[in-house]
């Protein structure tokens, strides 16, 4: 019996030490990649800037025809997009994981919904503008969040229920923008329109201070529960076994991913698949072993930051990061909805 058992614990362990190795560079890579985007975005746009010019501004140094532009217009900008896309891939890949389904994204199951007819009722109807938009956006996101977890309550909630509830109510949330959209006057179609599109266009350093305290705490309880989400993946009583108290994981990671992806809405729009598209391909790059949170939250940041440039200067017009996002995401959905159906039928 020692004999078989020996040689077993030094391969575990140096499985063990290959998958940290390989965490450890994805992650690497992620923040170079990060770094090199925030750079990128800078310098470059309809007027371009050399590093040394950039790093002077950044500096609080008065550099004539391009402290403006980067101080005011391509920082805010970039900071907004990085903080957004890190709440949405964090939030997405914490509901992901929590539910075990890659379809439990906030954009799927309604939440985000929640907050953008919120937001375009408080626009067209209340005519409100500014900070309070994004207040009504983040209790919505709260309250529709509650509603979906007591409909899908029947002595727990499923994952499977908790999801179909959530697409139910979204499409309802969905019709009742679309209405409000059609009754809407000319002088607020446009902003609600261009709110609902998802865009950090016209951001603001003090726009960011919400959504980066909230990524700070929420962020900070998501990651402490990382471990526990993860044996939850094995299913519940494998991970009640373990000593994980499933009510209050469950609880706190609800609270927690709706106190992320919120805000991030409330701030930047809804910028479509981002928490969708965000979990898969963190569990992609990782190997799918072990938490995928922190990854998720810099691909998500990395998507939203690139996106934006590319809508902005790679393409044949200028488009909101959300439209461009969509671009991306919608195949991918497509794909995997046909694929759990495969598997569903066991083709």
């Amino acid at each position: 019996m020692s004999g078989t058992l020996q040689p077993t614990a030094p391969l575990i362990a140096g499985q063990r030490r290959a998958r940290i190795r390989r965490r450890a560079r994805v992650l690497g890579l992620l923040a170079l990649a990060l770094a090199l985007g925030f750079a990128v975005t800078l310098m470059l746009g309809q007027s371009r800037f050399s590093p040394a010019t950039v790093w002077r501004v950044l500096g609080g140094e008065d550099v004539a025809g391009a402290g403006f532009t980067i101080r005011n217009l391509r920082l805010p900008r970039a900071v907004m997009a990085i903080l957004a896309g890190a709440a949405f891939g964090l939030g997405g890949a914490a509901f992901q994981t929590l539910l075990r389904n890659p379809l439990a994204s906030p954009d799927i199951i309604g939440i985000t919904a929640g907050a953008s007819a919120s937001a375009v009722f408080c626009i067209v109807v209340l005519s409100v503008t500014g900070p309070m938009v994004s207040i009504y956006a983040v209790a919505a996101g709260l309250g529709v969040a509650l509603l979906i977890y007591l409909l899908a309550w029947r002595g727990e909630v499923s994952g499977a229920r908790l999801i179909l509830v959530g697409i139910g109510l979204s499409a309802m949330l969905q019709s009742m923008t679309a209405y409000v959209l059609s009754r809407a006057p000319s002088w607020s179609l446009n902003e609600a329109l261009r709110w609902l599109s998802g865009s950090v266009n016209g951001a603001r350093l003090e726009q960011a201070l919400p959504l980066g305290l909230a990524l700070a705490l929420c962020g900070a309880v998501l990651l402490s529960r990382a471990r526990d989400l993860e044996m939850m993946r094995m299913g519940d009583d494998a991970a009640a076994g373990l000593g994980v108290r499933l009510g209050r994981v469950r609880i706190a990671t609800i609270m927690a991913g709706v106190g992320l992806v919120a805000p991030a809405p409330a701030t930047a729009g809804p910028v479509a698949f981002v928490a969708f598209l965000s979990g898969p391909i963190a569990a992609r790059l990782t190997g799918r072993d072990g938490p995928v949170l922190l990854p998720a939250a810099g691909i998500g940041a990395l998507l939203v930051l690139v996106c934006d440039f590319t809508g902005q200067f790679l393409l044949p017009a200028r488009y909101p990061v959300g439209i461009v996002t969509g671009i991306l995401g919608a195949p991918y959905l497509v794909y995997l909805i046909l694929r759990e159906n495969r598997k569903g039928t066991g083709a």
